[in-house]
């Protein structure tokens, strides 16, 4: 086994043929530019951020519908930080908390069963929006808001799933080689998902962790990989075969594969969670939302899946910075403009 100093230097002096590499977490997205990795690398090692960022992909009608229902007088919209500053088609939910609306900002989503039950006379609405990792929280809140009978508790869901999103990036994006596979999601759904892409698309993935000594060792087993097939996981400690049994159960029980649309790149068949029918009394409104109004000039659509880089979209920078975001992925720490703007990456 090589150590990480010669693995550094394997990838530093590179000089075979060129290997793009995508990350499809937003997390590994922040992880990477944090620890400096793009520039230990050979210029032929493409590092690609792709559609990991929940926040990024969220389309503009699902913050259409938060903005239209925080401006009712008998509902509170409960979100995460980021998302409260996307922008919908007109305003972003920090606008209309501005003009009055009520919108507050909460760090776990379990926060709005005791804020429900204290306040039987406001209808409280999560903005649940994330991938695998996230939905089992969701299907934990809905099991406690069912025993307890809260009828004033509902989700807003733009809930989403990575293969079949992986396989829209193969076939529409810019010649992905190899991906770095989703160590959050991967501890969900297990590695054995990521297998099976492989097989299916001929090409490889790595199941990694975040700190940058285990990026590097992906992103080495990924360019020794090139033009294979395969599976590794570098992630065991965390990540299983399987998969959290006992998550996936609870998803199970509340939730059900449907159609999402991703921002920019249009509705992708099987991409989504959305509620059962059983527990449809929860929903507060997420079918149909399907609008995507990116704002003009805007080039998410094709940094997402890897057809531009971040610097190259006209305004990276110059209108569009963290401060004054126009885009999703300068809004999200996990955003891949937010995270080379911030680390000066070319």
């Amino acid at each position: 086994m090589q150590t990480l100093e010669e693995i550094v230097k394997a990838l530093k002096e590179y000089d075979g043929d060129e290997v793009r590499i995508m990350e499809v977490c937003g997390t590994h997205t922040a992880a990477i530019s944090e620890n400096g990795i793009p520039a230990m690398l050979s210029p032929k090692i493409k590092l690609i951020s792709g559609p990991g960022c929940p926040v990024c992909v969220t389309v503009t009608a699902v913050i259409d519908k938060l903005v239209e229902l925080s401006m009712r007088e008998d509902t509170i919209v409960l979100t995460f930080g980021d998302l409260i500053r996307v922008k919908g088609t007109d305003k972003s939910l920090a606008d209309a908390k501005a003009d009055g609306a009520h919108v507050r900002m909460v760090y776990s989503p379990m926060e709005s069963i005791k804020l429900a039950e204290e306040d039987p006379a406001h209808t409280y609405v999560f903005a649940a929006i994330g991938f695998e990792t996230t939905t089992p929280v969701y299907a934990m809140l809905l099991e406690q808001a069912d025993k307890k009978n809260l009828k004033n508790l509902k989700l807003l869901t733009s809930l989403k799933t990575m293969p079949e999103v992986i396989r829209w990036v193969v076939k529409n994006g810019g010649g992905i080689d190899g991906f770095i596979a989703p160590g959050h999601v991967a501890a969900v759904t297990g590695s054995g998902i990521f297998e099976e892409l492989s097989k299916e698309l001929g090409i490889p993935f790595v199941v990694s962790g975040f700190e940058g000594a285990q990026l590097l060792m992906t992103i080495y087993a990924l360019v020794s990989m090139k033009g294979k097939t395969g599976m590794k996981n570098l992630y065991k400690d965390v990540v299983t075969y399987e998969g959290n049994l006992k998550a996936k159960e609870a998803v199970e029980k509340f939730f059900e594969p449907s159609d999402s649309s991703w921002r920019g790149m249009g509705t992708i068949p099987g991409s989504g969670m959305t509620l059962k029918k059983e527990y449809l009394q929860f929903d507060a409104g997420s079918i149909g939302l399907d609008t995507d109004n990116m704002p003009a000039g805007c080039q998410c659509a094709n940094v997402l899946v890897g057809k531009l880089r971040p610097y190259e979209c006209p305004l990276f920078g110059k209108v569009c910075t963290p401060d004054n975001a126009h885009g999703a992925c300068m809004v999200s720490t996990e955003g891949s403009c937010y995270n080379y703007f911030v680390s000066g990456r070319k």
